[in-house]
């Protein structure tokens, strides 16, 4: 099973082999796609939380084959305890002034599975579920649910959480039905 972890801290744990960036936060995340995307020039518009679910799945799925042929049997289905947290502080301290839009779309959290989704033609189901724990055996029900429908035979999901733009973490893999 593939599984990519990323860590605010500059650790990298990719199919169990670790990296460790002297970058930290976000210029860890900026440093990643400089160096193993570069393809992409939304990712600067993306908030912390995106960016980092991005770039974990981009390291997932960065060696597949016709990875950009479009799947209908290909789930994103990610879960976290912040969702959007980090970027509905920005927002709201912009309220005050002027709402900025650009930052308003980054108030869902499902636009991290949709940013995702888009990039690789997944067209499969694409769910961001926000728990206030990490629990293994709700995630696992919930997989199981979505594995129900019989489109669905993979998976990108994990924990996914970023509490501040310097604080957080990714742990994502690819489940087969």
């Amino acid at each position: 099973m593939k599984e990519v972890k990323i860590y605010s801290d500059g650790r990298v744990v990719i199919d169990g082999t670790e990296t460790i960036y002297e970058q930290k936060g976000m210029a860890l995340l900026e440093h990643l796609y400089r160096t193993e995307v570069r393809d992409y020039p939304k990712f600067f518009k993306m908030d912390a939380l995106c960016k980092l679910g991005f770039l974990a799945v981009e390291l997932l799925v960065r060696d597949e084959k016709d990875r950009f042929t479009p799947r209908e049997d290909r789930a994103v289905i990610l879960f976290g305890k912040s969702g959007p947290l980090c970027n509905d502080r920005n927002y709201q301290a912009t309220v005050a002034d002027f709402p900025s839009p650009s930052l308003f779309v980054y108030t869902l959290a499902n636009i991290v599975t949709g940013e995702i989704a888009i990039r690789n033609k997944y067209k499969g189901e694409s769910s961001f579920f926000v728990m206030s724990e990490k629990d293994e055996k709700t995630m696992k029900n919930t997989l199981e649910e979505a594995f129900q429908d019989p489109m669905t035979a993979e998976a990108v999901t994990g924990w996914i959480n970023c509490m501040e733009e310097n604080d957080f973490e990714a742990e994502i893999k690819i489940i087969v039905k």
